[in-house]
Protein backbone atom coordinates (compact mmCIF):
# COMPACT_ATOMS: atom_id res chain seq x y z
CA UNK A 1 0.00 0.00 0.00
CA UNK A 2 1.17 3.47 -0.79
CA UNK A 3 2.20 5.35 2.64
CA UNK A 4 -0.27 9.25 2.23
CA UNK A 5 3.08 10.58 3.12
CA UNK A 6 6.75 9.60 2.91
CA UNK A 7 10.34 10.82 2.33
CA UNK A 8 12.80 9.21 0.15
CA UNK A 9 16.76 9.72 0.90
CA UNK A 10 15.65 13.33 2.69
CA UNK A 11 18.95 15.47 3.12
CA UNK A 12 19.28 18.54 4.69
CA UNK A 13 21.82 20.77 6.05
CA UNK A 14 21.58 24.74 7.36
CA UNK A 15 23.87 26.62 6.05
CA UNK A 16 27.52 25.87 6.84
CA UNK A 17 26.39 23.65 9.20
CA UNK A 18 26.56 19.61 9.89
CA UNK A 19 23.70 17.79 8.04
CA UNK A 20 20.48 17.12 10.48
CA UNK A 21 19.49 14.84 7.99
CA UNK A 22 21.29 12.47 5.33
CA UNK A 23 19.24 9.52 3.34
CA UNK A 24 16.25 9.73 5.40
CA UNK A 25 13.57 7.50 4.34
CA UNK A 26 10.01 6.55 6.03
CA UNK A 27 6.25 6.53 5.10
CA UNK A 28 3.25 7.49 6.87
CA UNK A 29 -0.03 6.00 6.07
CA UNK A 30 -3.62 6.81 6.07
CA UNK A 31 -5.16 5.81 9.73
CA UNK A 32 -1.95 5.99 12.16
CA UNK A 33 -0.58 8.13 14.27
CA UNK A 34 3.24 8.32 14.26
CA UNK A 35 5.73 9.97 16.72
CA UNK A 36 9.39 11.21 15.70
CA UNK A 37 11.48 10.91 18.39
CA UNK A 38 14.76 12.17 19.49
CA UNK A 39 17.61 14.26 21.41
CA UNK A 40 17.10 18.43 20.68
CA UNK A 41 19.18 19.70 18.06
CA UNK A 42 18.94 16.56 16.18
CA UNK A 43 16.25 18.00 13.28
CA UNK A 44 12.88 16.53 14.62
CA UNK A 45 11.20 19.74 13.31
CA UNK A 46 13.11 20.58 10.68
CA UNK A 47 11.87 17.50 9.43
CA UNK A 48 8.41 18.22 9.78
CA UNK A 49 9.02 21.57 7.98
CA UNK A 50 10.41 19.69 5.03
CA UNK A 51 7.42 17.01 4.57
CA UNK A 52 5.13 20.25 5.16
CA UNK A 53 6.94 21.76 2.27
CA UNK A 54 8.32 24.61 4.18
CA UNK A 55 11.98 23.83 3.19
CA UNK A 56 13.44 22.26 0.41
CA UNK A 57 15.12 19.02 1.32
CA UNK A 58 19.11 19.44 -0.34
CA UNK A 59 18.06 15.80 -1.44
CA UNK A 60 15.94 12.96 -1.98
CA UNK A 61 11.72 13.58 -2.46
CA UNK A 62 8.83 14.41 -0.44
CA UNK A 63 6.31 12.36 -1.43
CA UNK A 64 2.32 12.65 -1.31
CA UNK A 65 0.07 9.57 -2.67
CA UNK A 66 3.12 8.51 -4.38
CA UNK A 67 3.21 11.96 -6.26
CA UNK A 68 6.41 14.08 -5.71
CA UNK A 69 5.89 17.35 -4.17
CA UNK A 70 8.97 18.16 -3.22
CA UNK A 71 10.27 20.31 -5.57
CA UNK A 72 6.33 22.23 -6.77
CA UNK A 73 6.64 26.29 -7.21
CA UNK A 74 5.75 28.43 -4.34
CA UNK A 75 1.79 29.28 -5.44
CA UNK A 76 1.58 25.03 -5.09
CA UNK A 77 3.47 24.75 -2.36
CA UNK A 78 0.60 27.18 -0.67
CA UNK A 79 -2.48 25.60 -2.34
CA UNK A 80 -1.62 22.62 -1.37
CA UNK A 81 -0.51 22.73 2.20
CA UNK A 82 -3.93 24.88 2.58
CA UNK A 83 -5.90 21.94 0.67
CA UNK A 84 -4.28 18.50 2.24
CA UNK A 85 -2.28 19.66 5.59
CA UNK A 86 -2.98 20.66 9.12
CA UNK A 87 0.01 21.97 10.98
CA UNK A 88 0.41 22.62 14.94
CA UNK A 89 3.32 24.40 15.62
CA UNK A 90 5.31 24.17 18.93
CA UNK A 91 4.48 27.83 20.08
CA UNK A 92 1.01 27.98 18.30
CA UNK A 93 2.88 30.24 15.89
CA UNK A 94 -0.81 32.56 16.20
CA UNK A 95 -0.38 36.35 14.23
CA UNK A 96 -1.16 38.47 17.21
CA UNK A 97 -2.64 41.45 14.92
CA UNK A 98 -5.22 39.00 14.28
CA UNK A 99 -8.89 37.97 15.94
CA UNK A 100 -8.47 34.43 17.09
CA UNK A 101 -11.24 33.76 14.63
CA UNK A 102 -9.22 35.05 11.97
CA UNK A 103 -6.43 32.93 12.83
CA UNK A 104 -8.42 29.43 12.60
CA UNK A 105 -9.80 30.71 9.26
CA UNK A 106 -6.04 31.54 7.59
CA UNK A 107 -6.06 28.71 5.29
CA UNK A 108 -9.41 29.84 3.87
CA UNK A 109 -7.36 32.07 1.97
CA UNK A 110 -5.60 29.76 0.06
CA UNK A 111 -7.78 27.50 -0.63
CA UNK A 112 -11.90 27.31 -2.42
CA UNK A 113 -14.46 27.30 0.04
CA UNK A 114 -17.27 28.70 1.41
CA UNK A 115 -16.06 31.30 4.10
CA UNK A 116 -19.89 31.53 5.81
CA UNK A 117 -19.83 27.34 6.53
CA UNK A 118 -16.16 27.61 7.32
CA UNK A 119 -16.18 30.46 9.74
CA UNK A 120 -19.31 28.32 11.17
CA UNK A 121 -17.07 25.59 11.29
CA UNK A 122 -14.32 27.42 12.72
CA UNK A 123 -16.82 28.30 15.96
CA UNK A 124 -18.29 24.25 16.45
CA UNK A 125 -14.54 23.46 16.86
CA UNK A 126 -13.71 26.63 18.85
CA UNK A 127 -16.57 25.04 21.22
CA UNK A 128 -15.73 21.52 21.11
CA UNK A 129 -11.87 22.07 22.07
CA UNK A 130 -13.13 24.60 24.84
CA UNK A 131 -12.09 28.37 23.47
CA UNK A 132 -15.41 29.50 22.49
CA UNK A 133 -13.99 32.85 22.47
CA UNK A 134 -15.33 36.89 22.04
CA UNK A 135 -15.42 37.23 18.24
CA UNK A 136 -12.80 40.16 18.81
CA UNK A 137 -10.53 38.07 20.99
CA UNK A 138 -6.80 38.29 20.12
CA UNK A 139 -3.80 35.99 20.42
CA UNK A 140 -2.54 38.11 23.09
CA UNK A 141 -5.41 37.57 25.22
CA UNK A 142 -5.47 33.96 25.93
CA UNK A 143 -3.24 31.26 27.53
CA UNK A 144 -0.41 29.21 26.42
CA UNK A 145 -2.73 26.35 26.41
CA UNK A 146 -5.50 28.21 24.60
CA UNK A 147 -3.45 28.93 21.75
CA UNK A 148 -2.33 25.51 21.25
CA UNK A 149 -5.65 24.71 21.19
CA UNK A 150 -6.74 27.66 18.35
CA UNK A 151 -3.64 26.12 16.40
CA UNK A 152 -5.19 22.71 16.86
CA UNK A 153 -8.64 24.31 15.77
CA UNK A 154 -7.12 25.74 12.57
CA UNK A 155 -5.12 22.56 11.49
CA UNK A 156 -8.14 20.39 11.68
CA UNK A 157 -10.62 23.16 9.89
CA UNK A 158 -10.05 21.55 6.60
CA UNK A 159 -10.53 17.72 7.78
CA UNK A 160 -6.65 17.79 6.28
CA UNK A 161 -5.07 14.45 5.06
CA UNK A 162 -2.10 14.58 6.44
CA UNK A 163 -1.48 16.47 10.33
CA UNK A 164 1.91 17.59 11.30
CA UNK A 165 1.97 18.23 14.81
CA UNK A 166 5.26 19.92 16.72
CA UNK A 167 5.32 18.90 20.74
CA UNK A 168 1.26 20.04 20.03
CA UNK A 169 0.81 19.14 24.01
CA UNK A 170 3.58 21.24 25.03
CA UNK A 171 1.43 23.54 26.98
CA UNK A 172 -1.13 21.31 28.47
CA UNK A 173 -2.65 19.90 31.08
CA UNK A 174 -2.91 16.57 30.85
CA UNK A 175 -6.76 16.39 30.51
CA UNK A 176 -6.11 18.63 27.48
CA UNK A 177 -3.62 16.61 26.72
CA UNK A 178 -5.80 13.65 25.89
CA UNK A 179 -8.64 15.84 23.71
CA UNK A 180 -5.83 16.70 20.95
CA UNK A 181 -4.18 13.37 21.02
CA UNK A 182 -8.55 11.81 20.70
CA UNK A 183 -8.73 14.68 17.81
CA UNK A 184 -5.73 13.40 16.34
CA UNK A 185 -6.80 9.56 16.48
CA UNK A 186 -10.19 11.19 14.81
CA UNK A 187 -8.88 12.52 12.18
CA UNK A 188 -6.53 9.65 11.60
CA UNK A 189 -9.22 6.93 11.49
CA UNK A 190 -10.90 9.31 9.09
CA UNK A 191 -8.11 8.48 6.61
CA UNK A 192 -5.56 11.31 7.27
CA UNK A 193 -1.98 10.42 8.13
CA UNK A 194 -0.63 12.44 11.64
CA UNK A 195 3.13 12.79 11.98
CA UNK A 196 3.85 14.08 15.89
CA UNK A 197 7.13 15.43 16.97
CA UNK A 198 7.57 14.57 20.66
CA UNK A 199 9.39 13.81 23.85
CA UNK A 200 6.46 13.05 25.73
CA UNK A 201 6.46 9.72 26.68
CA UNK A 202 2.68 9.18 27.10
CA UNK A 203 1.91 10.87 24.08
CA UNK A 204 4.29 8.96 22.64
CA UNK A 205 2.70 5.77 24.17
CA UNK A 206 -0.36 6.33 22.65
CA UNK A 207 0.91 6.16 18.92
CA UNK A 208 0.83 3.79 16.58
CA UNK A 209 4.42 4.01 16.28
CA UNK A 210 7.88 5.21 17.00
CA UNK A 211 10.37 6.45 14.86
CA UNK A 212 13.53 7.46 16.92
CA UNK A 213 15.50 10.20 14.58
Amino acid sequence: MTARLAASGLGFRYEAGTPLLEEWTAGFSSGEVVAVTGPSGRGKSTLLYLLGLMLAPASGEVLLDGRPIHSLGDAACARLRAERYGFVFQDAALDQSRTVLDNILETTLYRRGDRRRDARLARELMERFGVALRADAKPGQVSGGQAQRIALCRALLGDPDVILADEPTGNLDPGSSDVVVDAFRERAVSGAAVVIVTHDPALVARCDREIPL
